[in-house]
C-alpha cells in the first residue's frame, strides 16, 4: 500500500481533476492521463489501483447515457470477452515487481496512442471483417490494459473505424472502458496487488474527477476541441518518450 501524505493526496486529486478535464472535453483520456501522470511518480500497479473506480464511475456513467445498451451488448459481447482474457493474460507484467518493464510497457502504450491519434487518417473495418476482428481486438486491448493499465489501444481506433454513430460510439467506448476497468480490477485482485489503503484513495478521487469534467464540458463551448486535443496529445507524447526510455538511463 501506498504511504498516504499531504503531498501524495493534493497529487493524486490534481492529477484526476486533469484527467477529467480532458475526458470533458474529449470523451475519453482518463486513464490514459492518470497513468501517464502517476506512473511516473509511483508504481505503476499502484497508479493502476488508484484508477480503479474514478474510471469506473466515470465510464459507467458514459456508458448508460446511450440509447442502445443491449444492441450494443449483443454486437460486442465477443470483444468484451476477449478484453477479460487478455486483461487477465497480461496482468502479470503489471504486478510482476519490475517497474523498469512496467514503466516502459507504459510509455510505450502512450506513445503509440498519442502518434496514432496525432497522425493515422480515420480508416474503415467492412462489415464482413467485425466478427473475427473484434475478438482479436479485444484480446490485444486485454493484454495492453493488464500490462500498461491503458485501455484506449486499439480498442478506440477500432470502435471509431466501425463507422457508428456518435452516440453509439459514445455508448460502445463507454462498454469497453467499463469491461477493461472490471477486468483490470479483477486482475490486480487476483495477484493481490489490489489493497484496500489505495481502493480507499482512489474512491476519494471520484470528486476531483467529477469535478475536471464538469470544467473539462465548460471548456470544450469556449476552446475548440481539436486544438485541446492535440496539444494534449503533444504532451502525452513526450510524456509517452520519457517513460520509455527512463529505464535504460
Amino acid at each position: 500500500m501506498m504511504e498516504s501524505s499531504t503531498w501524495l493526496i493534493g497529487t493524486v486529486a490534481a492529477t484526476f481533476f486533469l484527467a477529467g478535464i480532458v475526458k470533458g472535453v474529449t470523451g475519453m483520456g482518463l486513464p490514459t492521463v492518470a497513468m501517464g501522470v502517476l506512473g511516473a511518480l509511483v508504481s505503476p500497479v499502484a497508479a493502476a489501483t488508484l484508477l480503479i473506480v474514478p474510471s469506473f464511475v466515470t465510464n459507467v456513467w458514459q456508458l448508460f447515457t446511450g440509447p442502445g445498451f443491449w444492441p450494443l451488448i449483443s454486437r460486442f459481447w465477443p470483444m468484451m470477452g476477449a478484453i477479460v482474457v487478455g486483461t487477465v493474460a497480461g496482468s502479470s507484467l503489471l504486478t510482476s515487481g519490475d517497474t523498469r518493464l512496467t514503466t516502459s510497457a507504459l510509455g510505450a502504450a502512450l506513445l503509440v496512442y498519442a502518434a496514432y491519434t496525432l497522425m493515422a487518417r480515420q480508416f474503415v473495418v467492412p462489415a464482413r471483417l467485425e466478427r473475427w476482428l473484434s475478438p482479436l481486438i479485444g484480446v490485444t486491448t486485454g493484454v495492453v490494459t493488464g500490462g500498461s493499465g491503458v485501455f484506449v489501444i486499439p480498442a478506440v481506433p477500432y470502435l471509431q473505424a466501425l463507422g457508428l454513430e456518435k452516440d453509439e460510439l459514445i455508448q460502445a467506448l463507454g462498454l469497453s472502458f467499463t469491461v477493461s476497468t472490471i477486468a483490470l480490477a479483477a486482475s490486480l485482485t487476483w495477484h493481490g496487488a489490489f489493497q484496500l489503503g489505495n481502493v480507499s484513495m482512489s474512491a476519494l478521487a471520484v470528486a476531483p474527477t467529477l469535478a475536471g469534467m464538469w470544467v473539462g464540458q465548460v471548456v470544450r463551448k469556449k476552446v475548440s476541441p481539436t486544438a485541446f486535443r492535440r496539444w494534449f496529445l503533444l504532451g502525452l507524447l513526450l510524456l509517452g518518450a520519457e517513460m520509455l526510455i527512463r529505464p535504460l538511463l
